[in-house]
């Protein structure tokens, strides 16, 4: 397994829904990589300090106004 495809499947590993197969092969990158398993780290850290976030509503005109900015974005408009 690649670094890439480590990182392309790092979510569904840390929430546990790779196959055991693809399991194997992530664990097995992750022994001989350092560079992957600071990334995981990294992630796990993140995803301890964001879980402590308390959410908060978004107003709807925010809301409204990052939906037309993503829109703009993914068609390429400036």
């Amino acid at each position: 397994m690649t670094c890439r495809e480590v990182v392309e499947l790092m979510t569904e590993y840390l929430e546990g829904t790779l196959s055991p197969a693809q399991r194997v092969r992530f664990e097995e990158h992750l022994a001989g990589c350092d560079g992957c398993t600071t990334y995981l780290e990294q992630m796990r850290t993140t995803m301890r300090v964001l879980g402590r976030i308390a959410e908060e509503p978004m107003p709807a005109s925010m809301e409204a106004e990052l939906v037309r900015a993503f829109r703009g974005w993914r068609s390429g408009a400036s």
